[in-house]
């Protein structure tokens, strides 16, 4: 019989989650509860109190005049956007389905921006019939865009998204320096701005993003302040003002063991900061941050339920009717090349100590379906329901739901 695995460490369970008889609880509610409440496993079960809380947290740590905009692809969940649409100054769209979903939650079109390369022309009819904000990402799609508003007989809102030449230090993705299929050059923005004007269009301003999930606040800052002498330079270099510009995002969250959460209190003076000192060019601009993931993430939790408990040359499995087609991220995004466990637990006996060493898997007949490798947990039986924790963004609609065609899990917003 092979030897017993050793223990993978879990990530940190984000703050604000209950017990009552020994389960989790979300929201004020038992697990028990809301699975009876959605009528199903798996489930993904959102907080409006966490939400509501994350972006208090926000608006305190941030200078005051700073715009907080929701980038709506972390978790487009209809009840969440709706929720989400009341606390936050924008909303970020990247397709016209999310357009749709956007105006269907009652935000007003002046405060929904379209961003993403590939938008077609049905998209962008759409977006300047609306008056929504188009952050243009090519100079082809500027003429695009721009023949739209003339068929239309409408005057487009846009806005240039730039390839600045550098990125978000230490980010888990990078969205900007170096060859992009994201933005515009930034030596060559100057003159896109010049076409939108002498056009006609309505200049909006700049969109500059240019990485994701940044636990570093001094890399963030230096993002910043690098973001705001761009834009400074830019203006000045078309001759124009910057009406609103986007300094970007990237907050991340921690996932894994060792990751610490972001302290944004010194990261909001340094803003602050840098924004008491903006160049002229600036100084009529207003400013927008664009968070998804950071705003979303830790609000969520994934529920699947036990269906098998079974041994294996020494190794527990234990067996969900979840798995990687809702959480893709959680189980290493089809194959990470060094995989790391994402805070889980066992729901249904939440303050129980942990006692065995268990790997937790999906239903999809790959091996790369694992919610949970090697983890320290207590004893779960059949029955018993897992909990994956930082699973509010990137996670219902960002998974494979059709694959193998077990379907969609619930969600529910509490």
């Amino acid at each position: 019989m092979a030897d017993a695995p050793q223990a993978k460490p879990l990530g940190p369970i984000p703050p604000g989650f209950g017990t009552e008889a020994g389960a989790l609880t979300i929201g004020g509610w038992h697990v028990n509860a809301l699975i009876d409440r959605a009528g199903r496993t798996p489930l993904f079960v959102y907080s409006a109190e966490a939400l509501r809380e994350r972006v208090a947290y926000l608006r305190d740590t941030m200078p005051a005049p700073l715009r907080v905009r929701y980038a709506m692809k972390a978790n487009p969940f209809p009840p969440l956007l709706r929720l989400m649409a009341g606390l936050v100054d924008g909303i970020d769209v990247a397709s016209g389905g999310e357009l749709r979903l956007a105006l269907g939650a009652g935000m007003a079109p002046a405060r929904i921006s379209f961003a993403g390369p590939g938008k077609d022309d049905d998209e962008l009819a759409l977006a300047v019939s609306n008056g929504v904000t188009i952050n243009v990402e090519s100079e082809g799609e500027l003429a695009r865009a721009l023949a739209c508003g003339r068929t239309l007989g409408r005057q487009p809102r846009l806005a240039i998204r730039v390839n600045p030449s550098f990125d978000l230090r230490g980010s888990g993705m990078k969205m900007g320096g170096g060859p992009k299929p994201f933005g515009i050059d930034a030596e060559r923005v100057p003159a896109a701005i010049r076409t939108v004007v002498s056009e006609g269009a309505e200049f909006r301003g700049l969109h500059i993003y240019t990485g994701s999930q940044s636990l570093d606040g001094t890399a963030l800052a230096a993002m910043q302040a690098g973001v705001l002498r761009l834009a400074a330079a830019l203006g000045d270099a078309a001759d124009t003002d910057v009406p609103e510009l986007t300094i970007g995002g990237g907050f991340g969250i921690p996932y894994f063991h060792g990751d610490r959460p972001l302290d944004l209190r010194p990261l909001g003076t340094a803003l602050e900061n840098e924004l008491a000192k903006v160049p002229p060019r600036l100084r009529g601009t207003v400013f927008s941050i664009e968070l998804g993931r950071y705003l979303v993430g830790e609000a969520g939790v994934y529920l699947a339920r036990i269906v098998d408990r079974k041994t294996s040359h020494g190794q527990i499995f234990l067996v969900t009717d979840g798995g990687l087609h809702h959480q893709l991220a959680a189980s290493g995004n089809f194959g990470t090349v060094v995989r790391r466990n994402y805070p889980v637990a066992i729901a249904s006996r939440f303050d129980t100590p942990a006692s065995e060493v268990v790997s937790v898997v999906g239903r999809l007949c790959t091996p790369l379906d694992r919610l949970a490798d090697s983890a320290w947990l207590p004893r779960a039986e059949v029955g018993d329901i897992v909990a994956v924790f930082c699973a509010g963004a990137y996670g219902a609609t960002a998974s494979p739901s059709a694959f193998l065609g077990h379907g969609p899990a619930a969600e529910l917003l509490v």
